[in-house]
């Protein structure tokens, strides 16, 4: 495991972070060697506790809930692992010069990411505690122009613009 990767697993299980929290954290773009400083340790009232910490940021930053797909740390480090094999193997069989060979490895590495991909979004994290709860609520159901709850949120229609 990559070391880079290893200390947000290690953040994981020291702060009882979800998958998804972890995830929120790496695209806020969060140090994980700094979320104990974040936490609340229960001496400190007016904070909040660090999983509800970084989804507040998260909804306040992307105006979503959550991740549209959540992928835990492991199965990041697989699929580059996978992605690395695959370069080193068709860097060599490009040496070689053998065109056909070449053509079908990329062919078949495809198809293993999409079925692969496909089963991940299947099963998902349902069942984990990942579930965040539901989606932010929008004030106006006829034109849907302003959604509920968040600071510094943009009209809809001028995203669309």
């Amino acid at each position: 495991m990559p070391e880079r990767l290893q200390v947000w697993i290690d953040a994981r299980k020291r702060h009882h972070l979800s998958h998804a929290q972890v995830q929120m954290a790496r695209e806020l773009g969060m140090n994980p060697k700094k979320l104990g400083e974040l936490d609340d340790h229960r001496q400190e009232p007016w904070k909040l506790p660090l999983p509800e910490f970084i989804e507040h940021l998260y909804v306040k930053r992307f105006g979503k809930r959550r991740p549209d797909l959540v992928v835990s740390i492991e199965e990041r480090a697989r699929k580059e692992e996978d992605k690395k094999a695959l370069k080193r193997e068709m860097k060599r069989r490009r040496a070689v010069g053998d065109v056909q060979t070449y053509n079908e490895t990329l062919t078949n590495f495809v198809g293993t990411l999409s079925s692969r991909r496909l089963d991940d979004s299947k099963q998902g994290f349902a069942g984990r505690g990942d579930d965040l709860g539901e989606e932010p609520s929008w004030e106006n159901e006829g034109d849907r122009t302003q959604r509920t709850g968040g600071w510094g949120q943009r009209d809809v229609n001028e995203r669309d613009r």
